[in-house]
């Protein structure tokens, strides 16, 4: 189990790897979260987001959302309606991130990368609930992704 901690003035953000198969590196996914949340000029905020198995995402899907199958990422917003500083957690799933980078031709880190993005666009306000609100999330995912140098992940030609 790896834990990537970093606190910048109001924003901290914690990742823990707790699956040993995770392949990404902690910095650039932290450079990811950092950037997203500047874009949507978040400032004061703490991210905690645990990368895990697919077992684990099951309990959490069933303990918090009454749902019994695997998924890709879980998002919370724990903030305060009152308080400036947000409280987001994240569950991930690297299980699914494997093997749909394999399906996909890209690299479990892009896939994390992408998991990561989502659950954050969520607790920030997109949702994928249709599909003009789907595409909207998805593009905007695709661009993050892209700046961040893992490419255009979600929107990506399977050859």
């Amino acid at each position: 189990m790896a834990t990537k901690m970093s606190n910048n003035n109001q924003l901290t953000i914690d990742i823990t790897f707790q699956h040993p198969d995770a392949s990404a590196d902690p910095t650039r996914l932290e450079k990811l979260v950092r950037s997203i949340c500047s874009e949507f000029k978040l400032t004061c905020a703490s991210i905690s987001i645990a990368i895990v198995d697919d077992e684990r995402t099951v309990k959490v899907h069933s303990q918090f959302l009454n749902k019994q199958n695997i998924t890709d990422v879980i998002s919370f917003d724990l903030s305060d309606e009152n308080d400036v500083s947000k409280s987001f957690e994240l569950v991930v799933n690297a299980d699914e991130a494997k093997r749909q980078s394999q399906t996909r031709g890209h690299s479990m880190e892009a896939e994390l990368a992408l998991y990561i993005t989502h659950g954050m666009l969520h607790n920030l306000g997109f949702d994928d609930v249709d599909e003009n609100q789907a595409e909207k999330m998805h593009q905007t995912e695709d661009r993050i992704l892209q700046q961040a140098g893992f490419g255009i992940i979600y929107n990506k030609q399977i050859d």
